[in-house]
């Protein structure tokens, strides 16, 4: 069986499932798309799988362009009402790079982590905000791995100016190899409808000794049922440090 064929049996089979699932709630706010992650936690028992289909980030640097492709996956399960374990991993990743000499490829897999979402109380109806610390290990190939242990600590601070109308902050601290990486996002998102909403971006990150990099952009989703989102994003870099480009689509289901 190709990998092709494989990954459309999963994800088929992923459709009926999840189509079957929350049929009488709605489907809790997923991860993805975006720089920072969403407010609410997944209920007691409950499962997410958010998959990139794939993501992508393309540079322009040095005479030389490259273009990752990356299938990432975030796997959640709510452990309680407010409290939630994730696992996050990039089984598939796809590289090609173009320059003077000509054009070469690799593949491999990334890096793997486990976090810990909370969602914090909150005595006002239009606030909400979480938590969400991770440790993510070096057992990705070469080409696509961070090279050494990183532990991250997050928060996204969420507020909703209207029924259509939220907007969210979000902050996080990187420690890798005894560096640090600081980023924050600020974002603004819009419900068109029931079933479709827009947000715009803009995040910014700076690690030690470093320059700080900066990008901005724009995302859609789409619920193509109660317990299944599709997405689309994409964030062009503001500075000659950051990436030219970085996206992708991809697709979310929930289990409950």
């Amino acid at each position: 069986m190709s990998p092709r064929t494989a990954t459309a049996l999963i994800l088929g089979a992923a459709l009926a499932s999840a189509g079957n699932a929350a049929r009488a709630a709605d489907a809790p706010s997923f991860d993805r798309p975006g720089i920072a992650f969403a407010t609410g936690t997944l209920p007691k028992g409950a499962f997410a799988w958010e998959q990139g289909l794939p993501d992508f980030e393309r540079d322009d640097s040095g005479g030389t362009r490259s273009t990752t492709y990356s299938a990432n996956t975030n796997l959640r399960l709510g452990l309680s009402d407010h409290v939630e374990l994730q696992l996050a991993t990039s089984p598939f990743n796809y590289l090609r790079e173009r320059d003077s000499d000509g054009r070469r490829s690799r593949h491999g897999a990334g890096d793997t982590g486990v976090a810990l979402k909370i969602a914090l109380p909150s005595s006002h109806d239009k606030f909400s905000w979480a938590v969400l610390g991770s440790v993510t290990t070096a057992s990705g190939d070469r080409e696509f791995s961070n090279g050494a242990t990183q532990y991250s600590l997050g928060t996204t601070l969420g507020y909703d100016f209207s029924d259509a109308v939220s907007g969210a902050l979000y902050f996080n601290l990187d420690r890798s190899d005894g560096a640090d990486t600081w980023s924050w996002s600020p974002s603004l998102s819009y419900a068109v409808n029931d079933r479709v909403a827009a947000y715009l971006e803009a995040g910014w990150s700076h690690a030690d000794h470093q320059p700080t990099t900066s990008v901005a952009g724009v995302g859609l989703t789409f619920m193509a049922t109660p317990a299944i989102q599709l997405d689309v994003s994409l964030d062009a870099g503001l500075d000659r440090d950051s990436p030219d480009l970085q996206g992708g689509v991809g697709v979310a289901f929930y289990f409950d």
